[in-house]
């Protein structure tokens, strides 16, 4: 994992370039997060360009990390093309999510690509589900899908409760762009890897099922 090809150099630059531009403009900044009011006023462009801003450097680097060791096993697994799809997809699907959960919250506003890297995880456990990811406080490396399921069912429980600053519903969203496209360009998954498909959905199911039932309030 971990290969700076150009696709990824061009969209770490472009998240670099725009964040930086964005920690210096206070203007520019607020004229291109996402921000419920303005989107449903038809300021759209901020479903996507809020994707390409970050709150701090700390913020941007972690973004560009995880982006980074986990870019090559997509473009590996499924062309530049589709690579880039599954990164816009899972971008817009995250603010989507955000969007629809916070409809009403005219205020509420948010910055990150977080959604769009946490698609492009996903896929890549899809991919390459024997993966293990190594974490600084756990001394031995963890299956990459227990992390993926974990790390939803963390984000579920964030919505539930609204812990915390943080997006959980673009983080959700965007896993769920990930795990929907991949599957669409690679439907050979649900022969090669059907336990591990069925598997990931399950926290995607419980999403639904929750909200259903009013329980996401």
């Amino acid at each position: 994992m971990g290969n700076l090809g150009l696709v990824t150099l061009v969209i770490i630059a472009a998240n670099t370039i725009i964040s930086l531009k964005g920690f210096k403009d206070y203007h520019f900044f607020e004229r291109y997060k996402f921000n419920v009011g303005a989107i449903r006023r038809g300021d759209q462009i901020r479903m996507v360009s809020s994707g390409f801003l970050h709150v701090d450097m700390q913020h941007l680097i972690f973004n560009m990390i995880t982006f980074y060791f986990f870019a090559d096993v997509v473009l590996k697994g499924m062309g530049t093309v589709n690579f880039l799809i599954v990164y816009l997809c899972s971008l817009v699907l995250g603010n989507l999510f955000s969007l629809y959960f916070h409809k009403n919250e005219y205020h509420y506003s948010a910055v990150g690509a977080s959604g769009a890297v946490t698609g492009i995880l996903y896929a890549a456990i899809l991919l390459r589900p024997e993966m293990s990811l190594y974490m600084f406080f756990i001394p031995i490396p963890i299956p990459a899908y227990v992390f993926g399921i974990g790390y939803l069912l963390y984000s579920i429980y964030g919505m539930k409760t609204q812990m915390g600053n943080i997006g959980h519903d673009a983080h959700f969203g965007g896993a769920v762009g990930g795990y929907i496209v991949t599957l669409l360009f690679r439907p050979d998954l649900f022969e090669s890897s059907l336990k591990m498909v069925l598997l990931l959905a399950v926290p995607i199911v419980l999403l639904f099922i929750l909200h259903k039932r009013g329980q996401l309030n």
